[in-house]
């Protein structure tokens, strides 16, 4: 038994040695580990002033496409709510002329109940004056036809106000979905400009005043080559030469995503604006605005066309000539005059 036993407390020590050394292993793997993380060579590498700026740019880009795509579900949500409150003026007025029938309804129902029902036999049989009697008759089934049209009508108005309460339901309902996209893109919106800040707030205060006074130098340098009189007098038409007026006198105004005026902008929100001083209409969103008129190709540019930029048709900004556009570019600059190859050209479209 002492034989049997001896060999098994060597083997127990020795497990017991290669516990302790397995632990310590997993410690010193653990330790290392947690050193990884916390320490710095795991850390995001610093980025440049060129690449922050990249960076941002980016991201103000992808947030614009959010803000074209919040603009026309607000403007679907306010056509809903225009189309729901006509719906319900309309219903309204339906009720009341509704109302007024069945008054009527009520005041014959109540005159019959008044005269007792008595069968018209009886009555030419009583009667003192037969002939007089007869006419009398042909009067009530006269009036007869009358309440029975009385009532179809007022049958027809039933239903009538009930389909504009079917159809009042369903823009209801399209604008509750309108209004939970409002609310993805504005989070969508939000979300990419702070993330935009947050890069913008690595940058020394240095470097920003830097990236800043060179941003002011070329747009002041840029808006020098581009006299409003010259830009308005080479437009086709009165109406484009108004836009660009307009747009002109907004220089230096911010940019707010979803705003269209008089005091702030987004890109989209400019040109309708601009137009909209000059008596037409546009659409809201970039997606619109370019099939509001006859597409043109670069070469053919005139001031007052719309340009529009990216892929996904997400900016666009009024030509000024000289290969210059105005627009609001992003939150981080006001309303300026850039060149067209400041971002990668779409297409463009004359409106008046």
């Amino acid at each position: 038994m002492a034989a049997h036993r001896k060999p098994r407390s060597r083997t127990t020590a020795a497990g017991a040695g290669r516990t302790a050394r397995t632990a310590w292993t997993i410690a010193l793997a653990g330790a290392a580990t947690a050193t990884g993380f916390d320490g710095t060579g795991h850390a995001e590498p610093q980025l440049t002033p060129a690449q922050v700026k990249a960076k941002v740019d980016k991201l103000y880009q992808e947030a614009e496409v959010a803000t074209e795509k919040y603009n026309g579900a607000r403007e679907k949500a306010e056509a809903a709510g225009r189309r729901i409150r006509a719906l319900q003026d309309e219903a309204a007025r339906k009720t009341q002329k509704l109302n007024a029938a069945r008054e009527a309804l009520g005041s014959m129902a109540a005159a019959q109940y008044r005269d007792g029902g008595v069968d018209p036999a009886f009555q030419l049989a009583l009667s003192s004056d037969p002939d007089r009697y007869l006419d009398g008759a042909e009067f009530a089934e006269r009036a007869g036809n009358r309440q029975a049209a009385s009532v179809a009508e007022v049958r027809r108005q039933l239903r009538e106000i009930e389909q504009l309460r079917g159809a009042a339901r369903v823009e209801l309902k399209s604008l509750t979905s309108r209004q939970a996209e409002l609310r993805r893109h504005k989070k969508t919106i939000t979300g990419k400009l702070d993330e935009a800040r947050a890069h913008l707030a690595r940058l020394t205060g240095g470097q920003r005043a830097l990236d800043d006074r060179a941003d002011r130098s070329a747009s002041a340098a840029r808006t020098a080559l581009a006299a409003p009189g010259s830009a308005a007098a080479q437009a086709p038409n009165a109406r484009a030469a108004a836009a660009v007026s307009y747009a002109y006198t907004k220089l230096g105004s911010p940019y707010v995503w979803g705003a269209t005026g008089p005091n702030a902008f987004d890109c989209s929100g400019l040109t309708q604006a601009a137009y909209r001083a000059a008596g037409v209409s546009l659409p809201r969103t970039t997606y619109s605005q370019i099939g509001a008129g006859r597409r043109v190709s670069r070469s053919e540019l005139l001031p007052g066309d719309l340009v529009f930029f990216y892929s996904g048709i997400s900016h666009v900004g009024l030509y000024i000539g000289n290969g210059q556009m105005i627009h609001a570019p992003n939150p981080s600059a006001p309303v300026r005059v850039a060149p067209l190859d400041e971002m990668p050209f779409a297409g463009a479209t004359r409106v008046a």
